[in-house]
Formats: structure tokens, C-alpha cells, sequence
């Protein structure tokens, strides 16, 4: 459930450095940066992505899923869902807020400004560094302080009171590293998440053979560690590949992003952005405003 969305800064900004970047456009001014956590972070989360957006035209904007979990650590204004991806869910606001891996998107309402730190954890991240399966968070948004206590207090506080992105991303750091937890990797799931995630034409029967299971036997374990199903994650692979692909600038035509992604055609890409986005590329391409941060490559290939 991505905050941050299409289009890139005019500054250069690139994983593995701190690098602010700001631009001018029209409609309003982007700052931000990007660093990837410190090494011992890396396996449980991608970059770090700080943003703040300011004067832009009132509006919502779309959180797309992704096949991550997404913890938003929103500095100011707090973070204003006016749609969560459960229908059963009410709008609410956030100071931080936590979600599992979802397949639909978020309404996120805004007054035109944004600002906040973006965290995108993988599966073993869930489980090293907020101690629960990413099941466990499902398709519901919960407050961070009510997935990892006291410290979300802290990193709210901290994050607050220090004006730099490279403080910022120090803090989480420093945080973060100290919640780490020793997991055992289950690696026959490790490889499945890896092979429906990979190219977007992974067949559930197959990976559940080349483990030596059912299709149900997978099935089952699958849903309960990730919280969505094997054909759920392969769709999931898909859209977020041809979201990247989208978010930069100056993308292909919407046909060659559909093949290099795994999709029969672009109508078949159309019906999976439309069930899983809730919109089409065409008109999230023309409707989305705020710039886009940058995005997490690699991160949905691993567990």
C-alpha cells in the first residue's frame, strides 16, 4: 500500500544513498530521499523512502498493493484513509500505521500535502521485525503502536523532533535494528513466494510439484504465513512489475509493458489493474499528481 506515487523528482535520488532531491512544478514541490537500511536490515526491508509534498491540489490518492507490507510513519499531516483495502474497514487517520500484503488498494485523502517515511518489509521482515507472520496483519491497516508498542511512540517522537532525512533514516536504524528478532527461515516457502513472484508466469501447480506437495497441501501453508493465496501472489508480481515500469518516466506503450510483465495482453493487464487497483493504467497514468518518491527494486523477488 504505496503512499508515495508516479512521477520522478528532477534531482537524482538512488538506493544506497542519501540523497535529497526537491523540484518545482506547477502544481506544488517535492522533497525527499532514499537510503537503504543498514546491513543488518536488509533481508527484513527495502530503502528507506522520505517524502514531503506540499501545495498540491486537494485531492485522494490511490495506495496500490504491492507483495509487501507497508508501514507508513507519517510525520505531518497524519495519514487520512478515506478507504482501506477491507470493505468492512472504517476511514480513519494515522499517525503510523501497519498493513499486511493486500490485494486491492487504499483511498488515502489529502489537502494537498504529504510528509512522511515509507517502509516496504518483506514477509521474513514481518516476522523478524514486528513478531507476527504477515497473515497475521492480513488486509487490514492497524496502527503501528498497536503492532509494536512503545516504539512506535519513539520513532514518532524522534522522527519528529529531527529535521534531516539522514537523522531520519539513523533513527530507524538505530530502532528497527533493535527489534530485529532471530527467525527460522521455512525455505520450501521461501522458494515458493520466490517462484510465483518471479516473472509473472508461474503456474500454482507446478511450484506446488516442485515441492513435492498438493496444490491444497500449498495452498493452505501459503495462505497462512502470507496471508493471500499462491494465485494471488502471482497476480500481485504482475501488477507491481507493471506499476515500476509505469512509475518512470517516460514509460512504453501500455502493449509492450504487458508482455514484458507477464500478461497475455494488455486487456488481461487492464482487468488485473482494474481488480487489484481499482483503476486502469490509462487513467491512473493521466489522474495521478503527486511525484514519486522512488521505487523499491528487488524487493518483491525475495522473501
Amino acid at each position: 500500500m504505496g503512499t508515495v506515487a508516479r512521477r520522478a523528482y528532477a534531482g537524482s535520488v538512488s538506493a544506497g544513498t542519501v540523497e535529497a532531491a526537491s523540484g518545482e512544478r506547477p502544481e506544488g514541490r517535492t522533497e525527499g530521499a532514499v537510503r537503504r537500511p543498514s546491513a543488518p536490515l536488509r533481508p527484513y526491508l527495502g530503502a528507506y523512502q522520505g517524502y514531503r509534498l506540499r501545495g498540491y491540489p486537494a485531492g485522494e490518492h490511490l495506495g496500490m498493493p504491492a507483495p509487501s507490507l507497508t508501514v507508513i510513519l507519517a510525520l505531518d499531516p497524519p495519514l487520512d484513509i478515506a478507504r482501506a483495502a477491507r470493505p468492512d474497514q472504517k476511514p480513519d487517520t494515522y499517525a503510523s500505521v501497519a498493513s499486511g500484503i493486500t490485494t486491492t488498494s487504499v483511498v488515502i485523502r489529502h489537502d494537498g500535502n504529504q510528509h512522511g517515511i515509507q517502509l516496504e518489509l518483506t514477509p521474513l521482515g514481518a516476522r523478524a521485525l514486528l513478531g507476527v507472520p504477515a497473515a497475521a496483519l492480513g488486509q487490514w491497516l492497524v496502527g503501528l503502536d498497536d503492532v509494536i508498542g512503545a516504539d512506535a511512540e519513539e520513532l514518532t517522537g524522534r522522527l519528529l523532533s529531527e529535521p534531516s532525512w539522514d537523522g531520519r533514516f539513523d533513527i530507524l536504524d538505530e530502532v528497527l535494528t533493535r527489534r530485529v528478532r532471530e527467525v527460522a527461515a521455512d525455505r520450501a516457502m521461501m522458494q515458493a513466494w520466490r517462484r510465483l513472484l518471479a516473472d509473472g508466469t508461474a503456474r500454482v501447480g507446478d511450484v506446488a510439484d516442485e515441492l513435492g506437495w498438493s496444490r491444497r497441501h500449498l495452498t493452505g501453508r501459503f495462505s497462512a504465513e502470507y496471508g493471500i493465496t499462491p494465485k494471488d501472489a502471482v497476480r500481485l508480481g504482475r501488477f507491481h512489475r507493471s506499476l515500476r515500469v509505469l512509475r518512470r518516466p517516460g514509460p512504453p506503450p501500455l502493449s509492450e509493458v504487458a508482455h514484458a510483465c507477464g500478461y497475455y495482453d494488455q486487456a488481461h493487464m487492464t482487468r488485473d489493474w482494474t481488480d487489484l487497483g481499482g483503476t486502469t493504467p490509462t487513467r491512473w497514468l493521466r489522474d495521478e499528481v503527486f511525484p514519486f518518491v522512488q521505487d523499491d527494486e528487488g524487493l518483491s523477488g525475495g522473501e
